[in-house]
């Protein structure tokens, strides 16, 4: 459009030099234009824009109401522990608890004093009692053949051997010497501990009749008590009355590579050397059970079947 306007007034001045006179006065009327707008617009206090402006700071206002209970947040995670507290009093004495089993029954004790001599009864009446010596007689003869009868049963139909103080109960049932031990326990008794050489005869005899070469007894080697140390069921130490053999006399130590640290009784009446895990027949051992005043009644084992 400024190129026509140009070309107007060349055609009709004629002349180059003035076209570019008049354009240079255009050129400065506009400059002069924008520049009185220019200082209007910036002397004017109030400008139309579509920004707000933001005013100078207020004072502060009233505190508002104390607003409702949020909801509940997620749980944190736990806390490091905290400092052990302080030991608390010491509690009543519990309520007494239920009396523990029977336990095995002790030695024999020494004999005591004699005591002093009793008062000189009265004189008995004369009678005659040749009748009452008959049936005396005849309850001797009565009680010697229940004596045998009853020594039948417990040889030949229980098994039983049997000492002044003691039954012995060969039990064939192969278990390992600890199950063996358990065993006799239950049936009331313990291994049988031969602690005499009768005792230690009686067995072998026991065994050898039974058509058997070894059986467990109540003997195991005792870490507790010294390297290569044995003692009996009842854990007393072998004392006096030993029967190893010459080959287990001199490694009577047990090997701990073969764990043979249990004995068992040879039908030839020595002690051997046997692994606790083995599987063996054994013999039981029961104390017999006496009257009060030192009668002669005797108990045989309440299970003395094998």
């Amino acid at each position: 459009m400024l190129h026509r306007f140009l070309v107007l007034l060349q055609l009709k001045f004629g002349s180059c030099s003035l076209v570019c006179d008049v354009l240079e006065m255009f050129r400065l009327l506009i400059f002069c234009v924008f520049g009185a707008i220019f200082r209007w617009v910036s002397a004017s206090t109030e400008v139309c824009t579509n920004s707000l402006l933001p005013g100078a700071k207020g004072d502060q206002g009233e505190i508002g109401e104390e607003g409702d209970l949020g909801k509940l947040g997620k749980y944190g995670p736990s806390g490091l522990p905290g400092v052990p507290g302080d030991a608390g009093l010491k509690g009543e004495v519990g309520h007494i608890g239920k009396m523990g089993p029977s336990g095995d029954e002790g030695d024999k004790g020494d004999k005591g004093v004699d005591g002093p001599s009793g008062l000189k009864g009265k004189p008995g009446t004369t009678c005659d009692c040749g009748r009452y010596r008959k049936v005396v007689g005849q309850l001797d003869v009565n009680v010697g053949k229940l004596r045998d009868a009853v020594k039948f049963v417990k040889n030949v139909v229980l098994g039983l051997r049997e000492t002044e103080e003691r039954y012995y109960l060969l039990v064939k049932e192969p278990k390992r010497f600890r199950d063996a031990s358990m065993n006799c326990k239950l049936r009331g008794g313990t291994l049988a501990m031969p602690k005499t050489s009768n005792t230690n005869r009686l067995m072998a005899e026991y065994v050898l009749q039974a058509g058997l070469t070894g059986v467990y007894i109540g003997v195991q080697a005792q870490s507790t008590v010294g390297p290569g140390s044995y003692v009996y069921a009842d854990s007393s130490p072998l004392q006096g009355f030993v029967a190893w053999s010459k080959d287990d006399e001199l490694h009577s130590r047990p090997s701990p590579a073969t764990n043979s640290s249990c004995v068992e009784l040879l039908s030839t009446g020595t002690w051997g050397h046997v692994e606790c895990e083995a599987s063996m027949f054994f013999v039981c051992e029961f104390p017999k059970s006496r009257r009060r005043g030192g009668g002669g009644g005797r108990g045989t084992p309440a299970s003395a079947s094998s």
